[in-house]
């Protein structure tokens, strides 16, 4: 076996990078397929803002020919910045289920590391702070949410075997579509709304949500600074996040929580197409588009993944108001389920916020942290 680091200027071998684990899940009814572009340009130093600021490298394990293994390992100098840290950050980890190859790929970056003087290795994360991490640690017979990561159990073992231990977790958790808010619940919305002159604002296409979608980012990154994976954007990296969002998002399904003329909190929801994707094989062209539309109007899933307020708001009541203005929101449509995406168990605020509204955690990602 032998590890070799990825030519980003060879087209051949990214594309073999990428296309490692279409081969290794091949046979896995849940295992959903990124975009084949998005994936380029994550190894794309001209095409992503990452590269303008930090670095990545990326490298395979080889058995002759033959592809084992993958990782990447990043130094987000934007993340060390602001965390006052010196990490590395792990990304795009897949394997076999062998011990010695997931050894000789960590080996690798940690070596990558120490060169570069940084003291420790987290992970794993995307080039972008907003994208979803983690490796799958409960919850392996149920579909990932959308951009949601999904892998072998064996995964666990494989990263602890070399040193990791635990960060932190993220869980997700289930609802009925049809699920009643207790009119408690229901009954303080009304009356925050009237108190606090809150108020909510709603869209009917995605040319009315354009202009809103940077204020919206810049206020999930007030709401979020202490979460585990915030790292203030850029504007070429906000402009990214915008049009990840408006690819996916139903205009009814945002909404945006008002005080006078300022935004001050936020919730977004969006159609689960990820049996779309595994339709599409992660190719929009030639005719991935057309299960991608498919799915969004067949889909009985709705994916919750982005909640929040200002910080001076917390506790005043705002966040009913999102949970009861989703509600009515979701009975227009034909949704069943209703997927809550990655809650941090740290965040207890929005944690029993979201138990007490029903919430049953059936998933949990899993961060991990070593010292080099």
């Amino acid at each position: 076996m032998k590890i070799v680091k990825v030519d980003l200027n060879n087209l051949e071998w990214v594309k073999r990078f990428i296309a490692f684990p279409f081969e290794l899940y091949r046979q896995s009814p849940y295992w959903v397929p990124p975009l084949w572009d998005e994936m380029l340009k994550n190894l794309n130093p001209r095409r992503h803002p990452f590269y303008e600021h930090s670095q990545a490298e990326f490298f395979l394990a080889l058995e002759g020919s033959q592809i084992v293994g993958r990782i990447g390992v990043q130094e987000n100098r934007r993340h060390n910045h602001f965390r006052k840290a010196k990490d590395a950050i792990f990304c795009f980890f897949e394997s076999i289920d062998d011990e010695k190859v997931a050894q000789a790929l960590f080996e690798t970056i940690f070596d990558w590391a120490r060169k570069r003087g940084l003291e420790r290795v987290i992970g794993p994360k995307g080039l972008l702070g907003s994208q979803a991490g983690g490796v799958l640690v409960e919850g392996f017979e149920h579909l990932p949410a959308l951009s949601i990561p999904y892998n072998f159990p064996y995964y666990d073992r494989l990263i602890g075997a070399v040193g990791f231990e635990k960060d932190t977790d993220h869980l997700s958790g289930y609802l009925r579509a049809d699920h009643q808010l207790p009119q408690r619940i229901l009954r303080i919305a009304e009356r925050v709304k009237e108190k606090r002159g809150f108020w909510v604002k709603n869209f009917t296409s995605k040319e009315e949500m354009k202009p809103w979608i940077p204020v919206v980012a810049r206020i999930h990154a007030a709401a979020f600074v202490h979460n585990y994976s915030f790292v203030p954007p850029t504007e070429k990296e906000l402009e990214m996040i915008a049009h990840s969002i408006l690819s996916v998002v139903e205009p009814p399904l945002v909404k945006v929580v008002m005080k006078g003329e300022d935004v001050i909190g936020f919730l977004i929801s969006y159609p689960d197409i990820s049996r779309g994707l595994q339709r599409a094989k992660g190719k929009i062209l030639p005719f991935g588009w057309f299960w991608l539309l498919l799915e969004k109007r067949r889909t009985k899933w709705l994916n919750v993944n982005g909640a929040g307020l200002l910080p001076e708001y917390w506790g005043s009541g705002a966040n009913v108001i999102l949970y009861t203005e989703l509600q009515k929101t979701v009975r227009q449509y034909p949704f069943e389920h209703v997927e809550v995406v990655q809650v941090d168990e740290k965040n207890f605020a929005s944690k029993s916020d979201m138990e007490a509204i029903g919430i049953t955690w059936y998933k949990r990602h899993r961060n991990y942290q070593r010292d080099l």
